[in-house]
């Protein structure tokens, strides 16, 4: 007979309510068995105890519902962001405070190419963060004036080049597409803002950005959920699932060892041209899903509409941006939307529409209800993903209509100063990412980092939906804080609702997966403003031990 391992923990919690929290956990074969005290625990069939984790805190494995594979490709460039950065290796990265660090380290990695034709490779920069002046072309000229430089800005929403990859691509003051930023003579001044002005410099490169994977990239994202107590992850957006091999590919990698499920999103509309295909695709997922293991989840689609608020692209209502900036940008037309939401809703599949606009969320509401009209479907579970602006009156909607919300709290501490005094002044900042709104109207929410956007690490993201601080300290929306405790259930069983997953993790319970986080120490009895800085020792992922490559605070 398999054994019954018992854990003993300093406590654990389970998000479970019939047993909030338990003295040890017993584990047979990739299966919780029972939460309970020790001594009842060993009182199962062949029970073992094992005393590894005596001195931990043990939580459900953490449930990330909104990240990118791209977590681990973005890091084969440079890192030019503002904030200091961890990387999946545990090698610590210290932010650009300037446009010149950034310019600096740039040329750093430009002396140590050796082929005069390969492009440059940055990620992380964020122009509203240097609100004198924005990175431009004439900036990275000063790396290079042959080779292309082509640094993707954080939000994987914009990037900058230098000339030489202008001219390579033919951009000029010609170029008429939407995003293509100009300065006062008509000329590009290398910003290019959205995926449509994107994609003319593709030629040099597809930057290193969210929507590329590979087996190392796959493997690097993997540790970085080790690293932060994440055990399901989510690739919100794959470009590659449906390309021949993509299924074999992800395969292939997940199932040689993975130390974390992977739910793998197809990215259906709004990164690029729309699939002549819908139908088929939708078809084609529908098998993906039947064919979904436990530890690789297929079947479930996202949609984008707007851009992102510190870009000012996101599809704001009026009163429009605080310094009454141009409206945002679709990254697909409503129309196009529709035909895409109609058709895999139809199918049974489950999608999550990126919103950051109360704009956008007002066209995801329009939309879904006319979809659920014409072609109603209990329990569809489909989410209004980052809901950044949504109004009161919109998550009440959200709750009438079945839907989720899935609450970007990192966008609190990224980019609230910005949002205070720039992108939507301080009235409707206070608004930004209202997770107590979407509870106090009955909206099923979680938490995301939309890795590698902001960093991977959903104990820092509890602390930012608590504390609602700045990067300055100012406090956001002091009304919009939320608990300890409905943060951690927001990361934990509420992500597991919205991707489906309910049944199998989110919390610890007889017969789920045996997926732990393992912390140093406990989320609730910590100061709030401590509970991201809490070591994370590593998970258990299935029964399965993963040890987290950072070391302990003080070894490092």
């Amino acid at each position: 007979m398999e054994p019954t391992v018992v854990y003993p923990a300093r406590v654990v919690r389970t998000m479970d309510p019939a047993c909030p929290t338990a003295e040890a956990v017993a584990v047979r074969g990739d299966r919780f068995r029972a939460v309970g005290t020790v001594e009842e625990l060993m009182a199962y069939p062949n029970a073992v105890l094992d005393t590894r984790y005596e001195e931990r805190v043990l939580l459900p494995g953490l449930v990330e519902a909104h990240s990118h594979a791209g977590t681990g490709t973005v890091w084969q460039g440079v890192y030019v962001g503002w904030v200091d950065r961890t990387d999946p290796d545990g090698v610590f990265w210290p932010g650009c405070r300037s446009i010149e660090d950034v310019v600096q380290r740039l040329a750093a990695q430009e002396a140590e190419l050796t082929d005069p034709h390969e492009t440059l490779d940055a990620w992380g920069m964020d122009s509203i963060y240097f609100p004198e002046r924005p990175l431009t072309a004439a900036d990275l000229d000063g790396v290079s004036t042959e080779r292309p430089v082509y640094v993707a800005h954080a939000s994987g929403h914009a990037c900058t080049v230098n000339t030489a990859a202008l001219r390579r691509c033919c951009v000029d003051a010609a170029t008429a597409v939407d995003g293509v930023a100009k300065d006062e003579h008509g000329r590009p001044t290398g910003e290019l803002h959205e995926f449509a002005a994107m994609g003319l410099v593709s030629e040099i490169s597809a930057g290193p950005g969210v929507l590329r994977v590979n087996e190392a990239a796959l493997g690097a994202f993997a540790q970085n959920g080790v690293n932060t107590g994440t055990t399901t992850l989510t690739d919100l957006g794959s470009q590659v699932l449906l390309r021949e091999g993509g299924v074999e590919f992800y395969r292939g990698t997940v199932h040689q060892g993975f130390p974390a499920r992977l739910n793998v999103f197809h990215f259906g509309a709004g990164a690029g041209p729309m699939s002549p295909s819908l139908a088929e695709d939708a078809e084609r997922l529908v098998r993906l899903k039947q064919d979904s293991d436990e530890w690789l989840w297929l079947g479930n689609v996202k949609l984008m509409l707007d851009g992102t608020l510190q870009g000012f692209t996101a599809r704001v209502m009026p009163p429009g941006y605080y310094g009454d900036q141009p409206n945002g940008i679709w990254n697909v037309t409503p129309e196009e939307f529709l035909l895409a939401f109609e058709t895999f809703h139809r199918a049974g599949l489950l999608v999550h529409v990126h919103c950051n606009g109360d704009q956008a969320t007002q066209l995801f509401l329009d939309t879904l209800e006319k979809v659920l009209v014409d072609h109603p479907r209990p329990d569809h579970r489909h989410t209004c993903t980052h809901s950044q602006m949504t109004t009161p009156a919109q998550y009440r909607r959200m709750a009438a209509l079945g839907a989720c919300a899935n609450v970007f709290a990192n966008h609190i501490w990224a980019w609230g100063d910005q949002h205070l005094d720039l992108t939507v002044g301080p009235d409707r900042a206070r608004r930004n990412n209202a997770a107590a709104t979407a509870l106090r109207c009955g909206v099923p929410i979680s938490l995301h980092s939309d890795s590698p956007v902001t960093p991977l690490g959903l104990l820092h993201t509890v602390q930012h939906a608590v504390t609602r601080r700045t990067q300055s300290g100012r406090v956001m929306g002091e009304h919009e804080r939320i608990t300890v405790q409905q943060a951690l259930e927001a990361v934990t069983i509420g992500s597991a609702y919205m991707l489906k997953m309910d049944h199998a993790v989110g919390s610890i319970e007889a017969g789920k997966l045996a997926d732990l986080a393992v912390l140093e120490e406990d989320p609730l009895a910590v100061p709030e403003d401590a509970i991201g800085g809490i070591h994370v020792h590593g998970t258990v992922v299935g029964g399965r031990h993963c040890a987290s490559n950072v070391p302990v605070p003080g070894e490092r």
